[in-house]
Protein backbone atom coordinates (compact mmCIF):
# COMPACT_ATOMS: atom_id res chain seq x y z
CA UNK A 1 0.00 0.00 0.00
CA UNK A 2 1.14 3.76 -1.03
CA UNK A 3 2.49 5.25 2.01
CA UNK A 4 0.34 8.55 3.07
CA UNK A 5 1.61 11.82 5.04
CA UNK A 6 -0.74 10.12 8.14
CA UNK A 7 1.92 7.04 8.21
CA UNK A 8 4.94 9.63 8.10
CA UNK A 9 3.07 11.67 10.59
CA UNK A 10 2.33 8.65 13.25
CA UNK A 11 6.43 7.26 12.70
CA UNK A 12 7.52 10.50 13.88
CA UNK A 13 5.00 11.17 16.23
CA UNK A 14 4.07 14.41 14.97
CA UNK A 15 0.90 15.99 13.59
CA UNK A 16 -0.38 15.88 9.95
CA UNK A 17 -0.03 19.37 9.18
CA UNK A 18 3.68 19.30 11.03
CA UNK A 19 4.54 16.51 7.93
CA UNK A 20 3.07 19.20 5.61
CA UNK A 21 5.27 22.11 6.82
CA UNK A 22 8.24 20.21 6.51
CA UNK A 23 8.01 18.97 3.15
CA UNK A 24 6.93 22.37 1.59
CA UNK A 25 9.55 23.93 3.37
CA UNK A 26 7.80 25.71 5.82
CA UNK A 27 10.65 28.07 8.21
CA UNK A 28 8.20 28.03 11.43
CA UNK A 29 9.75 24.04 12.24
CA UNK A 30 11.78 23.08 14.76
CA UNK A 31 14.81 21.64 13.75
CA UNK A 32 15.01 18.84 15.80
CA UNK A 33 10.96 17.59 14.66
CA UNK A 34 12.26 18.62 10.68
CA UNK A 35 15.09 15.87 11.43
CA UNK A 36 12.45 13.80 12.97
CA UNK A 37 10.02 14.19 9.77
CA UNK A 38 13.21 13.57 7.29
CA UNK A 39 13.87 10.52 9.37
CA UNK A 40 10.67 9.14 9.30
CA UNK A 41 9.97 10.06 5.20
CA UNK A 42 13.09 7.89 4.54
CA UNK A 43 12.61 4.84 6.71
CA UNK A 44 8.88 4.74 4.99
CA UNK A 45 10.21 5.52 1.89
CA UNK A 46 7.75 7.74 1.40
CA UNK A 47 7.16 9.17 -1.99
CA UNK A 48 4.78 12.20 -2.84
CA UNK A 49 2.15 12.46 -5.79
CA UNK A 50 4.38 14.86 -7.42
CA UNK A 51 1.82 15.17 -10.40
CA UNK A 52 -1.21 16.01 -8.36
CA UNK A 53 1.06 18.33 -6.22
CA UNK A 54 2.47 20.23 -9.40
CA UNK A 55 -1.05 20.71 -10.29
CA UNK A 56 -2.27 22.55 -6.97
CA UNK A 57 1.10 24.71 -6.06
CA UNK A 58 1.66 25.47 -9.97
CA UNK A 59 5.37 23.74 -9.27
CA UNK A 60 7.16 21.74 -11.70
CA UNK A 61 8.73 19.61 -8.52
CA UNK A 62 12.13 19.59 -9.80
CA UNK A 63 15.11 21.32 -8.46
CA UNK A 64 18.32 22.05 -10.34
CA UNK A 65 21.49 21.51 -8.67
CA UNK A 66 24.29 23.78 -11.27
CA UNK A 67 28.22 22.22 -10.30
CA UNK A 68 31.13 22.75 -11.55
CA UNK A 69 32.72 19.58 -12.38
CA UNK A 70 30.83 15.82 -10.92
CA UNK A 71 33.96 14.04 -11.71
CA UNK A 72 35.37 15.80 -8.18
CA UNK A 73 34.38 13.32 -4.92
CA UNK A 74 33.69 16.98 -2.96
CA UNK A 75 31.03 17.65 -5.72
CA UNK A 76 29.39 14.14 -6.55
CA UNK A 77 29.25 14.08 -2.55
CA UNK A 78 27.57 17.35 -2.41
CA UNK A 79 25.39 16.50 -5.13
CA UNK A 80 24.09 13.33 -3.49
CA UNK A 81 23.37 14.85 -0.16
CA UNK A 82 21.29 17.32 -1.96
CA UNK A 83 19.78 14.73 -3.73
CA UNK A 84 18.77 13.22 -0.50
CA UNK A 85 17.78 16.06 1.33
CA UNK A 86 15.47 17.28 -1.97
CA UNK A 87 13.63 13.81 -1.42
CA UNK A 88 13.02 14.00 1.72
CA UNK A 89 10.70 16.92 1.07
CA UNK A 90 9.59 15.73 -1.94
CA UNK A 91 11.07 17.50 -4.56
CA UNK A 92 13.53 15.94 -7.37
CA UNK A 93 16.59 17.04 -9.05
CA UNK A 94 18.13 17.94 -12.02
CA UNK A 95 22.33 18.40 -12.33
CA UNK A 96 23.44 20.62 -14.67
CA UNK A 97 27.71 20.76 -14.48
CA UNK A 98 29.29 24.12 -15.55
CA UNK A 99 32.89 22.87 -16.25
CA UNK A 100 33.61 25.57 -13.34
CA UNK A 101 34.28 28.55 -16.41
CA UNK A 102 32.36 32.20 -16.61
CA UNK A 103 30.23 30.93 -19.79
CA UNK A 104 28.94 27.28 -18.31
CA UNK A 105 28.17 29.68 -15.41
CA UNK A 106 26.82 32.26 -16.77
CA UNK A 107 24.31 30.21 -18.86
CA UNK A 108 22.84 29.22 -15.26
CA UNK A 109 22.32 33.08 -14.17
CA UNK A 110 20.66 33.71 -17.52
CA UNK A 111 18.46 31.35 -16.36
CA UNK A 112 17.05 27.82 -16.58
CA UNK A 113 13.45 27.62 -17.95
CA UNK A 114 11.14 28.24 -14.13
CA UNK A 115 8.50 25.75 -16.04
CA UNK A 116 11.36 23.08 -15.71
CA UNK A 117 12.88 23.70 -11.93
CA UNK A 118 11.15 25.08 -8.85
CA UNK A 119 14.80 26.03 -7.50
CA UNK A 120 18.17 26.45 -8.15
CA UNK A 121 21.15 25.66 -6.11
CA UNK A 122 24.31 26.81 -7.80
CA UNK A 123 28.04 26.76 -6.66
CA UNK A 124 30.21 28.74 -8.89
CA UNK A 125 33.95 29.10 -8.91
CA UNK A 126 34.58 32.16 -11.21
CA UNK A 127 32.02 34.12 -11.40
CA UNK A 128 31.88 37.27 -9.07
CA UNK A 129 29.45 37.86 -6.53
CA UNK A 130 28.27 40.61 -7.47
CA UNK A 131 27.53 39.45 -10.88
CA UNK A 132 26.04 36.36 -9.18
CA UNK A 133 23.23 38.99 -8.07
CA UNK A 134 23.15 40.94 -10.95
CA UNK A 135 22.73 38.52 -13.58
CA UNK A 136 20.33 35.91 -11.87
CA UNK A 137 16.65 35.37 -13.06
CA UNK A 138 13.17 35.21 -10.61
CA UNK A 139 14.02 31.48 -10.26
CA UNK A 140 14.59 31.05 -6.52
CA UNK A 141 18.16 30.34 -6.15
CA UNK A 142 20.90 29.19 -3.24
CA UNK A 143 24.22 29.82 -3.16
CA UNK A 144 27.00 27.54 -2.25
CA UNK A 145 30.36 28.03 -1.21
CA UNK A 146 33.33 30.70 -0.67
CA UNK A 147 31.29 33.91 -1.14
CA UNK A 148 30.91 35.35 2.42
CA UNK A 149 27.36 36.87 2.83
CA UNK A 150 26.76 38.08 -0.67
CA UNK A 151 23.80 41.08 -0.68
CA UNK A 152 20.14 40.23 -2.24
CA UNK A 153 20.67 35.70 -2.55
CA UNK A 154 20.59 33.04 0.25
CA UNK A 155 23.80 31.50 0.50
CA UNK A 156 25.18 28.64 3.00
CA UNK A 157 28.54 27.63 3.18
CA UNK A 158 31.79 26.65 5.02
CA UNK A 159 33.75 29.30 6.82
CA UNK A 160 36.75 28.60 4.77
CA UNK A 161 39.32 31.72 6.22
CA UNK A 162 38.17 29.44 9.82
CA UNK A 163 38.98 26.59 8.47
CA UNK A 164 42.22 26.58 7.39
CA UNK A 165 43.36 28.66 9.73
CA UNK A 166 42.32 25.56 11.63
CA UNK A 167 44.04 22.95 9.99
CA UNK A 168 47.54 25.46 9.69
CA UNK A 169 47.09 25.56 13.39
CA UNK A 170 47.27 21.89 13.08
CA UNK A 171 50.40 20.87 12.05
CA UNK A 172 51.82 24.22 13.92
CA UNK A 173 50.58 22.51 17.14
CA UNK A 174 52.83 19.68 15.80
CA UNK A 175 56.21 21.80 15.89
CA UNK A 176 55.89 22.38 12.36
CA UNK A 177 57.06 25.77 11.03
CA UNK A 178 57.46 25.73 7.21
CA UNK A 179 54.22 24.80 6.07
CA UNK A 180 53.78 25.25 2.39
CA UNK A 181 50.28 26.20 1.34
CA UNK A 182 49.25 25.05 -1.97
CA UNK A 183 46.34 26.50 -4.06
CA UNK A 184 46.35 30.11 -3.60
CA UNK A 185 44.25 32.29 -5.97
CA UNK A 186 42.65 35.29 -6.88
CA UNK A 187 39.81 36.51 -6.64
CA UNK A 188 36.85 36.16 -4.32
CA UNK A 189 36.58 32.19 -4.03
CA UNK A 190 37.78 29.13 -2.52
CA UNK A 191 41.86 30.08 -3.02
CA UNK A 192 41.96 33.37 -1.77
CA UNK A 193 39.86 32.45 1.75
CA UNK A 194 41.77 29.30 2.69
CA UNK A 195 44.84 31.48 1.92
CA UNK A 196 43.86 34.02 3.87
CA UNK A 197 43.04 31.38 6.62
CA UNK A 198 46.94 29.97 6.13
CA UNK A 199 48.54 33.11 6.52
CA UNK A 200 46.44 34.27 9.51
CA UNK A 201 47.41 31.10 11.01
CA UNK A 202 51.30 31.98 10.76
CA UNK A 203 50.77 35.21 11.22
CA UNK A 204 49.23 34.25 15.03
CA UNK A 205 51.45 32.11 15.75
CA UNK A 206 54.64 34.73 14.91
CA UNK A 207 55.61 32.41 11.57
CA UNK A 208 57.13 34.72 9.30
CA UNK A 209 55.57 33.89 5.77
CA UNK A 210 58.16 32.63 3.50
CA UNK A 211 56.61 33.45 -0.69
CA UNK A 212 58.29 30.39 -1.46
CA UNK A 213 56.29 28.16 0.78
CA UNK A 214 52.96 29.67 -0.73
CA UNK A 215 52.20 28.37 -4.54
CA UNK A 216 49.19 29.18 -6.76
CA UNK A 217 47.73 26.99 -8.91
CA UNK A 218 44.77 26.99 -11.76
CA UNK A 219 42.83 24.10 -10.29
CA UNK A 220 42.20 22.05 -7.74
CA UNK A 221 43.19 18.34 -9.17
CA UNK A 222 45.63 15.32 -7.94
CA UNK A 223 48.22 16.57 -11.08
CA UNK A 224 48.38 20.13 -9.34
CA UNK A 225 49.12 19.05 -5.99
CA UNK A 226 51.97 16.78 -7.12
CA UNK A 227 53.32 19.40 -10.00
CA UNK A 228 53.17 21.80 -6.51
CA UNK A 229 55.22 19.61 -4.36
CA UNK A 230 57.99 18.62 -7.46
CA UNK A 231 58.26 21.77 -8.07
CA UNK A 232 59.01 22.63 -4.31
CA UNK A 233 61.73 19.68 -4.34
CA UNK A 234 63.24 20.25 -7.62
CA UNK A 235 63.65 24.61 -6.17
CA UNK A 236 65.27 22.95 -2.98
CA UNK A 237 63.02 24.61 -0.91
CA UNK A 238 63.02 23.56 3.18
CA UNK A 239 59.50 22.58 3.97
CA UNK A 240 58.36 20.31 7.25
CA UNK A 241 54.38 20.29 6.48
CA UNK A 242 52.01 21.02 3.29
CA UNK A 243 48.87 22.62 3.50
CA UNK A 244 46.73 21.63 0.47
CA UNK A 245 43.71 24.12 -0.37
CA UNK A 246 41.86 20.82 -0.86
CA UNK A 247 42.32 16.53 -1.09
CA UNK A 248 42.82 16.20 -4.58
CA UNK A 249 46.21 18.08 -4.65
CA UNK A 250 47.03 16.53 -1.42
CA UNK A 251 46.96 12.97 -2.95
CA UNK A 252 49.10 14.41 -5.45
CA UNK A 253 51.31 15.88 -3.01
CA UNK A 254 51.58 12.34 -1.16
CA UNK A 255 53.02 11.17 -4.65
CA UNK A 256 55.24 13.50 -5.01
CA UNK A 257 56.93 13.00 -1.80
CA UNK A 258 56.67 9.93 -1.70
CA UNK A 259 58.31 9.72 -5.65
CA UNK A 260 61.00 12.16 -4.08
CA UNK A 261 62.16 10.11 -1.37
CA UNK A 262 60.76 11.65 1.75
CA UNK A 263 58.19 10.45 4.42
CA UNK A 264 55.17 11.19 5.52
CA UNK A 265 54.62 12.67 8.44
CA UNK A 266 57.94 11.68 9.68
CA UNK A 267 59.73 14.51 7.53
CA UNK A 268 57.01 15.95 6.21
CA UNK A 269 53.46 16.61 7.18
CA UNK A 270 50.36 16.54 4.69
CA UNK A 271 47.15 17.70 5.25
CA UNK A 272 43.88 18.81 2.80
CA UNK A 273 40.47 20.07 2.81
CA UNK A 274 37.09 19.15 1.87
CA UNK A 275 36.84 15.18 4.12
CA UNK A 276 36.59 13.51 0.58
CA UNK A 277 36.23 9.46 1.16
CA UNK A 278 39.64 8.72 -0.90
CA UNK A 279 41.89 10.32 2.16
CA UNK A 280 40.54 7.26 4.40
CA UNK A 281 42.27 4.87 2.39
CA UNK A 282 45.43 6.81 0.97
CA UNK A 283 48.61 5.59 2.58
CA UNK A 284 49.44 7.19 5.12
CA UNK A 285 45.44 8.29 5.78
CA UNK A 286 45.08 12.16 4.93
CA UNK A 287 44.65 14.51 7.68
CA UNK A 288 41.96 16.77 6.48
CA UNK A 289 39.26 19.51 7.01
CA UNK A 290 35.58 18.23 6.90
CA UNK A 291 32.72 20.10 6.15
CA UNK A 292 29.51 19.20 7.67
CA UNK A 293 27.97 18.40 3.68
CA UNK A 294 24.63 16.82 5.49
CA UNK A 295 24.18 19.95 7.24
CA UNK A 296 24.97 21.96 4.05
CA UNK A 297 22.69 20.43 1.72
CA UNK A 298 19.56 20.45 4.26
CA UNK A 299 19.98 24.33 5.04
CA UNK A 300 19.96 24.54 1.33
CA UNK A 301 17.04 22.78 1.07
CA UNK A 302 15.17 24.57 3.77
CA UNK A 303 16.56 27.65 2.26
CA UNK A 304 15.16 26.93 -1.75
CA UNK A 305 11.96 26.09 -0.20
CA UNK A 306 11.31 29.42 2.02
CA UNK A 307 12.35 30.99 -0.89
CA UNK A 308 9.59 28.62 -3.17
CA UNK A 309 6.85 29.55 -0.86
CA UNK A 310 7.82 33.22 0.58
CA UNK A 311 9.63 34.78 -2.49
CA UNK A 312 9.88 38.28 -0.52
CA UNK A 313 11.19 36.68 2.42
CA UNK A 314 14.40 38.02 4.13
CA UNK A 315 18.01 36.51 2.65
CA UNK A 316 19.67 34.23 4.97
CA UNK A 317 23.22 33.39 5.34
CA UNK A 318 23.47 29.89 6.85
CA UNK A 319 27.61 29.04 8.06
CA UNK A 320 27.89 24.92 8.92
CA UNK A 321 30.11 23.67 10.84
CA UNK A 322 33.30 21.43 10.35
CA UNK A 323 36.01 19.71 11.77
CA UNK A 324 39.73 18.90 11.63
CA UNK A 325 40.06 15.34 11.19
CA UNK A 326 43.15 14.39 12.08
CA UNK A 327 44.79 11.05 10.45
CA UNK A 328 48.14 9.38 9.86
CA UNK A 329 49.60 12.34 7.09
CA UNK A 330 49.98 14.47 10.19
CA UNK A 331 49.88 12.47 13.89
CA UNK A 332 51.45 9.25 12.64
CA UNK A 333 50.46 5.67 13.51
CA UNK A 334 46.66 5.10 14.03
CA UNK A 335 44.31 7.63 12.86
CA UNK A 336 43.59 9.93 15.36
CA UNK A 337 39.40 10.99 16.25
CA UNK A 338 38.07 13.97 14.40
CA UNK A 339 37.81 17.32 16.56
CA UNK A 340 35.06 20.49 16.55
CA UNK A 341 37.58 23.30 15.12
Amino acid sequence: MRVTLRDVAERAGVSFKTVSNVINGHPNVRPETRERVQTAIAELRYRPNTSARSLRHGRAGFLAIALPELTSPYFAGLASELAAAARAVGQSVLIEETSGDLAGERAVLDGLPSHLVDGVFFSPLVTPAAEVVERRDGTPLVLLGEYGEPAGVDHVGVDNVAAARDVTRHLLDLGRRRIAGIGLQSGDGTGRLRGEGYLAALAEAGVAVDPDLVVECTDYHRASGADAVARLLSRGVDFDAVFCFNDLMALGALRALHDGGLRVPDDVAVAGFDGIEDGQFSVPSLTTVTPDLPRLAAEAVRLVMRRIAEPDAPTEHVVVPHRITARESTTGGPPAASFPA
